[in-house]
Formats: structure tokens, sequence, C-alpha cells
């Protein structure tokens, strides 16, 4: 369970980027988050692991307090929680093994992780979460040559070595074309249902957002003002998240045609 009581940041110079949303993530659920630029969508998610701090309210994730974590606590808390990169946040110069081992380093010891030499164990979860993307072939591949599409998903199975209990995706496909956005995102889907991991995407496209959002949330301007099934979320639910008219740039497949 991850649970949100009166949560609100509020950035220097008084921007408001969440302001006092409560709200419930039952375990295993898939939800979309979406919402305009400056909407609070990355905040909302980084709030979860700790890595935006609550300037009020609290964030708890399986009963612990993430706003009173701190040391320890801290590291074992996001140790749980994976995170996937819009710019991916792979290190290109070394092997895309090497990249996902670094999933593992939170419970390797420090001279391991300094020499490379990870355990039999670690290897062989760092193969499997290749497995799960469907690129375990590319293992010893420097990370600097592959595709977007394949960067990406080395940073899904980065996340998924660490065994955890939560993904969260912050723009995960807003770099990528169309084709490479419903792979990216059937893999999140079927990881979801196939080992019942909480998943939070945070979106810009609403036919992405529909397609595959079990729940969506709409944010405007750091209020929750949309808390639904996708299927429930037509256009005029989105233009009320959006606050204005629907434009080609809100639907990727419409996008790709421009």
């Amino acid at each position: 369970m991850i649970s949100f009581k009166n949560a609100s940041v509020t950035y220097p110079g008084g921007v408001h980027a969440l302001r006092d949303v409560t709200l419930d993530i039952p375990p295993g659920q898939m939800i979309v988050i979406v919402g305009l630029s400056g909407a609070g969508k990355s905040t909302l998610i980084r709030a979860i692991n700790g890595l935006v701090p609550l300037t009020g309210g609290d964030v708890r994730v399986d009963g612990r307090s993430v706003t009173q974590a701190s040391g320890r606590q801290l590291r074992e808390l996001r140790a749980e929680v994976g995170m996937i990169f819009q710019t991916f946040n792979l290190v290109k110069r070394t092997t895309v093994l090497n990249n996902v081992l670094m999933g593992r380093m939170h419970g390797t010891a420090w001279w391991r992780t300094l020499l490379g030499r990870y355990p039999a164990d670690d290897l062989e979860y760092a193969m499997r979460a290749l497995e799960r993307v469907e690129i375990v072939e590319k293992a010893y591949v420097r990370a600097s040559n592959l595709s977007g599409g394949q960067q990406q998903r080395v940073g899904i199975a980065r996340a998924l070595a660490q065994e955890p209990k939560v993904l969260l995706a912050d723009e995960p496909v807003a770099s990528l074309d169309p084709p490479t956005s419903h792979v990216v995102m059937r893999d999140l889907q079927r990881i979801n249902r196939e080992l019942g991991i909480t998943t939070i995407v945070n979106l810009h496209f609403l036919d992405l957002a529909r397609q595959y959002g079990e729940r969506i949330i709409g944010l405007r301007e750091g209020d929750i003002v949309f808390d639904g099934r996708g299927e429930d979320a037509d256009e005029q639910v989105f233009r009320d998240i959006y606050g204005r008219s629907l434009t080609a740039d809100d639907v990727l497949e419409a996008k790709a045609e421009l």
C-alpha cells in the first residue's frame, strides 16, 4: 500500500507542485498519472521514494513514513522502489549487464561492486531481468550502442534487478517513437500483471494512458481532478484535466502523423 495523506510540496519561490493530496494505491495496481507539464506528476512519484521531500503531510509505503525516514531507513525503502527515468540514466561506456547489475548494489558488498565481482545470484537476477524485457542477447553489448527503446528496456531491467515492490516510471516513453513506446508500455504492463509489482507511470499521451492504465489519476496544478478507470477517461475527462481542448501533441498516434 502507498498512501498519501494531505501531501503538499511547495518549491522555493512559492510554486505549489502538490496541494493537500490524499491518495491510496493498493498493492499490485497499475496506475497512469496524466497532466500538463508542471501539473505535479513527477513530484508525486518522486515523493514516493523521497527524491522530492514533502513540505506538508505524509506519504507511506507499506506503513512506513517516507517523510520521517532518513539514513539507513530511507536507503532500505528506496531499495524496494525501482525507478525508471525518461533519459534512461545508463552508464553508456559499460555493458548492458553491468548496468543491470547496478540494481543489485543495495545488497552487495561495496568491494564487489567496485571490482565488478558480483555473486552468482546477482548475475542470475540480472540475466532474468533482461529476459523479462526480451533483450538478454544484448547483455555484453555496450549501452552506448543501443537504440533509445533498447536503452529504456535496460533501465526497466535494472529496476527489476532490485526485486522491487514498486516500480516508478517518470515519462518513460517521452523520447521514443510510437511503436517503441508501445513496446515499453507492454513490458511494464506485463511485469505488473505477471509479478504483481505496483507500477506507477507518468504519461503525457492520452491514448497510451487509456490503453495501459488500469487506473488513471489526473493532476492539474498540484490537485487531483480525476481518479478512475482508464476506460472511463473520455475526451471530456482529459479536457477537465488539461484545462483546455486537446491537441495532436496530446495523442501519440496523432502526433506521429504530423
